[in-house]
Parts: structure tokens; sequence; C-alpha cells
């Protein structure tokens, strides 16, 4: 029936079933809930099943075989019937990557519905907290909460908040970091040459584009930097939100495509109308001397694209919105006013002016970044399983 929960296939049991966006769905959860389905699998040798959460028209999405039932969420019932077939799995334990925007009810609170019917431990991963929700968001996230056998932050600044704020049980509280690619520290030269780039200074942000990145001060920036160093080029790395596309077109690339133009900086910024998959992302970034995320927002508490910089081991310049502020302490990345264009160039021209503090930048934040690679973050996700799951060892968490 259109709009409800479709099982779809019964490929194995396996011993953690996870629940969020996933692809081909284009958004940030849903590529999390990819990469930590397949770091979890790669760690323990298992074969992982999804139930994926549609948006309105997303029925017609074709999945592959992992996903075995899927959520309406413009339908309450389907968020409730989701219990009943999680229950019914062979699963012994629920995963959710969680984002308000992804579940039906004006906050996501029918997740709430299939959370109070679960029989099974759930864990909650938290990939947005507010540090100052009104009183309709403190509600449903402390509802959320409550049922969730454990709740993970994806920051130390979102766990604390949890605490403090949202008055969670500290322990049910856990921190696992946004996962990042396992890569090794080395030079931008073999990725350079790979995309034809050259000598060129690259300086890269990607990321699904919304008015809310910012991009126009980065983009007049890019005068003063060039000003100083004409061989510098700007990479703005994917395409346009599908939800911002829905309601307003590619209105916003067009008025940042207009703005190169009329900067005169079309030999030195790039837009690239791509959905990057990992590998793209990786070679990206490899090729990239000075990472920046210009974000607007300064409650933001998780970015990925940052988290993935900073396991690449890039030199950054962000604004300093929380998560950026606690990924960039301690030397291992730079922070600059919002919306000022004169304070973005200023940094990155010291960088670029300066190739030893780039270095040492970017080796701080290789070594904060390894505790957040994939295989780690998968084995921390493992041993919080085997919390809730004590017959089970954890090695089997999950065999199929």
């Amino acid at each position: 029936m259109p709009g409800s929960l479709q099982p779809l296939r019964n490929a194995g049991v396996p011993g953690v079933l996870f629940l969020g966006s996933y692809p081909p769905r284009e958004c940030g959860i849903a590529t999390f809930t990819r990469d930590m389905v397949e770091a979890f699998d790669r760690q323990f040798g298992t074969r992982s099943q999804v139930v994926a959460i549609d948006e309105p028209g997303g029925d017609v999405r074709r999945y592959g075989p992992e996903v075995v039932a899927r959520i309406s969420q413009a339908d309450r019932c389907s968020h409730v019937r989701a219990a009943d077939f999680i229950n019914s799995h062979g699963a012994q334990l629920l995963n959710i990557q969680h984002e308000y925007g992804l579940f039906g009810g004006e906050r996501g609170e029918w997740l709430v519905d299939l959370l109070c019917a679960l029989t099974k431990p759930s864990v909650l991963t938290l990939h947005t907290v507010l540090p100052e929700p009104d009183e309709e968001m403190l509600d449903v996230t402390r509802r959320l909460c409550r049922y969730a056998s454990r709740v993970v932050a994806l920051s130390e600044t979102g766990r604390e908040l949890l605490e403090r704020v949202y008055r969670i049980d500290p322990a049910k509280l856990r921190l696992i970091h946004h996962g990042v690619p396992d890569v090794p520290f080395q030079g931008t030269q073999p990725a350079k040459a790979s995309f034809g780039i050259g000598e060129r200074s690259v300086i890269s942000t990607f990321g699904l584009i919304n008015r809310g990145k910012g991009l126009e001060y980065a983009i007049e920036a890019m005068r003063a930097v060039v000003a100083r160093h004409p061989e510098t080029l700007y990479l703005i790395l994917g395409e346009t939100h599908p939800v911002v596309r829905r309601y307003e077109g590619e209105s916003y690339r067009e008025s940042l495509q207009a703005m190169v133009h009329g900067c005169g900086l079309q030999y030195n910024v790039q837009l690239v109308d791509k959905y990057l998959d990992y590998d793209e992302i990786i070679s990206y970034l490899g090729a990239t001397d000075i990472y920046l995320t210009p974000y607007l927002n300064p409650t933001q508490i998780v970015s990925g694209t940052l988290a993935y910089a900073v396991g690449c081991g890039k030199a950054i310049v962000s604004t300093p919105y929380l998560y950026a502020q606690e990924l960039l302490a301690y030397g291992r990345g730079f922070v600059v006013p919002f919306k000022d264009a004169g304070a973005i160039a200023a940094r990155v021209v010291e960088l670029l002016d300066d190739p030893s503090l780039r270095r040492a930048t970017e080796r701080r934040a290789y070594r904060f970044g390894r505790q957040m690679t994939w295989p780690h973050v998968a084995e921390a996700y493992g041993r919080l399983f085997a919390e809730l799951l004590p017959a089970a060892p954890i090695e089997l968490v999950g065999t199929a």
C-alpha cells in the first residue's frame, strides 16, 4: 500500500538492524548510515540489514538488498508498523540514525511511537542537539531518549548539552565520534596530478549546497586571496540539496555563479555540480591544501564534511559553529568570525604564505582524527551493542 511500511525480503538474520535514511537517497544521514553499516560489517564480518525511511515521493526509490523494509515519513501508521516488523525480525538490537526532519510529525515525534512499541534494545544516535531548544523540541528529545536504551552523541559538546540542558541520565549517554576515512597522511601532489591541477594551491568545500553554507563569503574572500596568490583554485564541490532544489530550484547556485563572474574569478573558483561518492570525496580532499567551512549556523553540532577533512589531515579554516570549535581546538585548525570575508581571506593567505604552519596544522588534525576512523567507530558501537546484549560475545554482534 502506498505510504505504508513495505517489507522487501528476508535475506538473513543479522544481530543488529539499522534505521535511517539510506542511499540512493541523497542526504548526509543516508551517507552516514551506509558508511556505518559497511564499517560495522567489515569490523565484525557481518551482513547487516537496514530499515530505510523515505520522504514524500521517495517510495519510488530502488534500494540494495540490504534494505529489508521502508517507512514513509508522511504516514504515522507506517512508524508503528515498523516497530512490529522490527520486533518480529531476527535482529536483537536496533540502531537509529536520528535527525528531526527525517521522521514524521512537526518535530519528528512519530519516531516516539516506534520506540514505545519496540520490545528490543535500541541505540539512538543523535545527529542534531540544539543548545537552546524550544519546549516542543525539548519534550520530543526527552521522550526519544527516555525510550531508547542508550543515546549516542557525535561530539563531546553534544553529550554535555544532552546532560545539562535536556537532563538526560548521563548513564545512558555515550560519545562516539563521527566516522572518518582511514587514509594515510600524504602530500597533495599525486591527487592534484590525477585532476590535472598541477602546482596550483587548492581550497575546497564539499557537501550538499544550501544558503546556510555561507559560500558567498568564501567567494568574496577569494578576491583578496587571488590578489596575493593568483594560482589559487577554490573548488565548491556538491549539488544543491534535494529539499532546497524542490522549493527554490537552483537559485542559490546560480547566484554563486553570477558572483564568481561578477568578481572576475572564473579561473579561480569552480562549482562542481555533482553528488560526490566516497572515492571522489577522498580524491578531492587528497588534492586540497586548505579546507574551508564558512557555515552560518552557530549551533551546528556535527558536520560530516568537517569531520572528513580532519580525518584526512587537512589545514582547515572555519566559522566558529559548535562542532568546529570542538574539532579545531588546540591548533587543529583555525576559526574566523561568521560572515567575515576579510577574516577568511586573511587566514587563508596566512596558511598559503607559511607552508610550515600549514603542515603543522595538518599533522595535529590528522593525529586527532585517528580516533575517529571508521574501524574505531565501528568497534565503539560494537562494544556499546554488547553492553545491551551481554549474552552475545562482541565478535558475534550482528552476525548473520
